[in-house]
């Protein structure tokens, strides 16, 4: 019962209008006085911030921060893929015959994660990797790797949490949220990062300008509140590090794997 009504909520709480206004309201001047409170409750290193708290003029501005120069160290293998975003891989493994396994005890094909891009052909016998962002996290996204941009499309969707009650028991959030899509070329292989929104997540934005041509580590976007970021690679071209599984937690620009071209 009580299962049955909290995914009732969510379902009510999932609709764009309700993310909208959190996020008017987390624009807005008023926002402004929330900083301090919500850096603490949330347990934010506030010394990370390129600005000190009371240079954020808004809510929305301190959550979608930059941190000070050499925060993060990006890995300079040639050959890594490194993680675009600070995170808790909740999910990591093979895919099979296009179908991504056991995401929180749910199957995703590769196909509806693409919203069926012809592109999907490429993953159907990839790798995949599933990093959530709480709100105590950087939410900056970075590019994982070297290479070139050559498609980006935007999926119109849903707002359902994809923190560990969203993941587990609604059905398959990640294919039906709002995402967007970034495919980049690197090294005679593919990359896809899929960006997913969630509840109270107003957008998801890329840096503007952002150019074709992209370094590791650079920054692509961000989320407006937090949300989960998908990672893709074509068949046969990734290993993964040795301890990659869910529970483990990354910073941005550490090393998730090696990448081998095709």
């Amino acid at each position: 019962m009580t299962k049955w009504l909290l995914r009732s909520m969510t379902e009510l709480s999932s609709r764009k209008w309700i993310s909208r206004i959190t996020g008017r309201f987390a624009q807005s001047p008023a926002s402004r006085r929330f900083i301090p409170r919500f850096a603490r409750m949330y347990g934010i290193r506030i010394e990370e911030a390129e600005k000190r708290l009371e240079e954020y003029s808004t809510l929305n501005e301190f959550f979608t921060r930059r941190l000070k120069a050499g925060m993060r160290t990006i890995d300079t293998d040639p050959a890594a893929l490194v993680s675009p975003v600070d995170a808790l891989v909740t999910g990591a493994g093979p895919i099979k015959a296009g179908t991504i396994l056991n995401v929180k005890g749910q199957d995703y094909t590769v196909e509806e994660l693409l919203n069926r891009s012809p592109r999907t052909e490429n993953y159907k016998d990839g790798f995949y990797m599933v990093l959530y962002l709480s709100p105590t996290d950087y939410h900056r996204i970075h590019t994982p790797v070297e290479g070139t941009i050559v498609e980006r499309e935007h999926v119109p969707g849903k707002v359902y949490p994809v923190n560990d009650f969203g993941l587990r028991h609604m059905r398959r959030v990640l294919s039906r949220n709002e995402r967007l899509i970034t495919y980049i070329r690197h090294a005679g292989a593919e990359t896809a990062v899929v960006k997913v929104g969630a509840m109270n997540v107003s957008s998801i934005k890329y840096v503007e300008p952002l150019p074709d041509k992209v370094v590791k580590g650079q920054d692509l976007a961000y989320f407006e509140f937090g949300s989960t970021v998908v990672l893709l690679t074509e068949d046969g071209t990734f290993t993964p590090r040795s301890d990659m599984k869910p529970g483990l937690k990354v910073r941005m620009g550490e090393k998730l794997g090696t990448i081998t071209a095709q």
